[in-house]
């Protein structure tokens, strides 16, 4: 999963998504000015390549690419604070709040946001914060499994991240090497739960953590055969699909360079690899990397493609579930 530089799709990075190793683009702020414009760029996109899966990190709070003409969605963390006041209003709500962010984005073809955040909350993790649901596992993994059923109601998968969690350290991987020394079976007691949780719920996609446990691997999650198949898929069961947070953050580029990143990253059994933000790693990939089409693999990936028809905007605006859950969202904002 490659991304691109603008707003409009260039000649060289329209050849690059024609590429048989990309499976999918990630868009960024950069790539946005307004819904016209989005409409455009995602029309450009599936003219090249119309089976493509196009993704956004689109959370609320901090994290959304995309705010001129889009619904601002609060902190994930609002809902937990609703959970502790009124369980079962939370929990509507979090379907709904999540029906809605992924129904505006189907709404311009695109087929993935990366969301729920899974990770612990509390205030040890600079990068999580008020990304996460809660600081309690259990009331994360309530809260992630509406918020699942909400993105499904709007055909779109939801993509936990960031599996065994991001919430117990302090170091923020886009810039840093975090490290958690706990346990496994510590990390299972507490961290682990949500995740485990949701996987028995169904969930459809997972984002792994580029996060050392050095009592597991000395591998960071997401290029550890010990956490992709000995642990996520054979010990938890997990049988979906499965993604790398970018491989040009910090944390990864310490591991190797960026083709021995990815060839790493598919033995250890991740389905699809993100390289974003540093387009000499994506040309320096393209050129030289040739991985036999797996077709295990492709159907994976391949089931993380948006479903049904979406709801023209206007439409979607004036239907009387995102007039309710938008009120009732803006109250907790």
């Amino acid at each position: 999963m490659i991304d691109l530089q603008g707003l409009r799709l260039g000649d060289e990075e329209a050849e690059q998504l024609r590429h048989p190793q990309v499976g999918g683009l990630i868009l960024f702020a950069r790539n946005y000015q307004n819904p016209a414009q989005l409409q455009d760029l995602v029309a450009q996109v599936r003219n090249v390549r119309p089976e493509l899966l196009i993704a956004v990190d689109h959370e609320g709070g901090r994290v959304q690419r995309f705010r001129e003409g889009f619904t601002l969605i609060p902190a994930a963390s609002k809902l937990g604070e609703l959970y502790d006041q009124d369980r079962v209003a939370a929990l509507q709500l979090a379907r709904d709040w999540a029906w809605l962010l992924a129904s505006e984005l189907r709404a311009f073809d695109i087929d993935l946001s990366f969301a729920p955040v899974l990770d612990l909350g509390g205030p040890l993790s600079r990068v999580i914060g008020d990304r996460a649901l809660h600081e309690d596992p259990d009331v994360i993994a309530a809260l992630g499994a509406a918020w699942m059923l909400g993105m499904r109601d709007a055909g779109m998968a939801a993509v936990g991240k960031h599996f065994p969690g991001h919430g117990s350290v302090a170091e923020d991987s886009h810039l840093e090497f975090p490290l958690d020394p706990r346990a496994l079976h510590e990390i299972e007691a507490c961290d682990l739960r949500p995740f485990r949780s949701l996987i028995d719920a169904g969930l459809p996609g997972m984002m792994l953590a580029h996060v050392i446990y050095p009592t597991v691997d000395a591998l960071p999650a997401g290029f550890s055969s010990v956490w992709v198949r000995e642990l996520l898929r054979e010990r938890y069961g997990f049988a979906g699909a499965i993604f790398t947070d970018d491989l040009s953050m910090v944390a990864a580029t310490r591991i190797a360079e960026p083709l021995a990143r990815v060839r790493l990253a598919l033995e250890a059994g991740c389905d699809m690899l993100l390289l974003c933000n540093r387009p000499q790693d994506v040309a320096e990939v393209l050129a030289d990397l040739d991985v036999a089409q797996d077709a295990a693999r492709a159907s994976r990936v391949l089931a993380m493609r948006a479903t049904g028809a979406p709801l023209p905007l206007h439409d979607l605006r004036a239907s009387e579930r995102f007039r309710s859950s938008l009120a009732r969202m803006q109250a907790i904002a």
